[in-house]
């Protein structure tokens, strides 16, 4: 991960790709309609059989990132918001122009693309990048509180009783902490706090959050998983445990990251994640179909798991050229909108940082 000042971070590239990973493995195992995999059949499996995890892992990784880059400056807003959309716009833009010539009802889409600023209604994922716009609104006032941990746990606390007042008048609450910032504030929260709290997280605790996580996934996917779990309260934490979990880890591998030579296969994989997120959409129900139909059955994530592993390779193949075509190419208009902090009056004017 490579960010527009050029520091590289390879464990957060690392993180990326994992996330990428489990989407994509999750998208092939479990079709919409359960196709070819029922759901909640793997709970050891838990991470993997319930892989919308891997979007959890994203938004942690955004307050996480953006802290690191952050650090103890300010930014201008608009230069901020200038890379952000040119970083996530063209390729989205291509993919919902692409599927607005598919469709058939027109009106109704572009009313759904209009709308997708505010509600999560766009295509193949589009909806998290709602989420993680609505994110980048509230950072100017999430900077003042960087370094204040009890502020933002207090943030995390309203958001939780929030959900829980959503509960106890009988709202819907598990659309609203999935796709929105209602439940997804957070992760970007706690990301960020984990950054600044990065060095008194030690391996231990990356261990116990990494345990923690699993276990609770594998009894969430025993007990009926996303689709089937049978108590609402559960996107009451649902969240909350998710970044406090996440965030930890993070925190721990951006210090301690894997190396050697197979590492560049998460850090391609983290490098193409976004194309990787949009564009699976178009090909895993068909290469699942495939697979599932003309080679072997594959009733079972197990079975599933290493064609999956192998669609994944191809995604990362359709991930470079989307890379070297659309995204990259448009990186050259980025703005510097970083600020340092205000000199010392012998130490001159202060600079522009990217």
């Amino acid at each position: 991960m490579r960010s527009s000042g050029g520091a590289y971070f390879a464990g957060l590239d690392h993180v990326r790709g994992i996330a990428a990973f489990l989407v994509v493995v999750w998208h092939f195992s479990h079709r919409y309609d359960g196709y070819p995999v029922p759901f909640h059949q793997a709970p050891w499996l838990g991470p993997l059989d319930e892989g919308h995890l891997g979007v959890a892992v994203f938004m942690t990784l955004s307050g996480y990132l953006f802290a690191k880059l952050i650090g103890e400056r300010d930014i201008r807003f608009g230069p901020f918001i200038w890379n952000r959309a040119i970083r996530l716009l063209p390729l989205l833009s291509l993919v919902l122009l692409y599927i607005g010539f598919l469709v058939h009802d027109k009106m109704s889409y572009l009313q759904d693309v209009a709308f997708g600023l505010l509600l999560p209604h766009l295509p193949n994922g589009g909806w998290s990048i709602t989420t993680e716009v609505h994110f980048y609104l509230l950072l100017p006032l999430l900077l003042p509180f960087r370094r204040k941990p009890v502020i933002a746990l207090g943030l995390v606390t309203l958001f939780l009783l929030f959900r829980l007042f959503i509960v106890a008048r009988g709202w819907e609450v598990q659309g609203l902490a999935y796709q929105t910032i209602i439940g997804r504030f957070d992760q970007f929260a706690l990301g960020m706090m984990a950054f600044y709290l990065r060095e008194r997280v030690t391996g231990a605790m990356a261990l116990v959050a990494l345990a923690v996580l699993w276990l609770f996934y594998a009894w969430f996917d025993g007990s009926g998983g996303y689709y089937d779990f049978p108590h609402r309260y559960i996107w009451i934490i649902l969240p909350t445990i998710e970044a406090a979990t996440i965030a930890t880890m993070i925190a721990w591998y951006d210090r301690h990251p894997l190396h050697g030579r197979w590492t560049w296969v998460l850090e391609q994989a983290g490098k193409y994640s976004y194309s990787i997120y949009l564009l699976h959409f178009f090909f895993v129900g068909a290469a699942a179909r495939l697979v599932d139909q003309y080679v072997m059955p594959i009733p079972t994530l197990i079975l599933a798991l290493p064609w999956a592993i192998l669609f994944f390779g191809f995604m990362m193949v359709i991930g470079s050229i989307s890379w070297k075509l659309v995204e990259q190419p448009v990186l050259r208009f980025r703005k510097p909108y970083l600020v340092d902090p205000a000199p010392s009056p012998t130490q001159g004017s202060p600079q522009q940082s990217s």
